[in-house]
């Protein structure tokens, strides 16, 4: 044989080298594809939310403000016609604290108490 010629034993150790070079390819390979298949499910589980969130919402009747119940009397003191404004004005949630800085002029801590507790229903 000359130097340029291969043993058998060479072959078969390059052989074995590429094998595990080809092997540790396929195994990241399956690793990527792993976090990429729990992406793609998690992806898929937050458009299936948002299609039931906008079919939820397409099938809620459309509605005006409420209208209280029949034969129910509302008062017709300012001070209720004052929290009344502010909470139609009101864009969003509002804390006990918000409904009687608009309403009250002087703010009273036991009033603020006792308006939170009635608004949750526990007054």
């Amino acid at each position: 044989m000359t130097g340029g010629e291969l043993t058998l034993g060479a072959v078969l150790v390059r052989l074995e080298e590429r094998e595990r070079e080809i092997a540790a390819q396929a195994e990241q390979t399956r690793e990527q594809i792993a976090q990429l298949t729990a992406m793609l499910d998690e992806l898929d589980r937050a458009v299936e939310e948002v299609r039931i969130t906008r079919k939820t919402l397409l099938e809620l009747p459309e509605s005006g403000p409420p209208t209280p119940p029949a034969g129910l009397e509302l008062p017709d003191k300012a001070a209720y016609q004052e929290i009344l404004a502010v909470f139609a004005e009101a864009r969003g949630p509002l804390r006990a604290r918000g409904v009687c800085e608009p309403a009250f002029r002087v703010i009273q801590r036991h009033r603020v108490t006792n308006l939170g507790s009635d608004l949750r229903g526990h007054g």
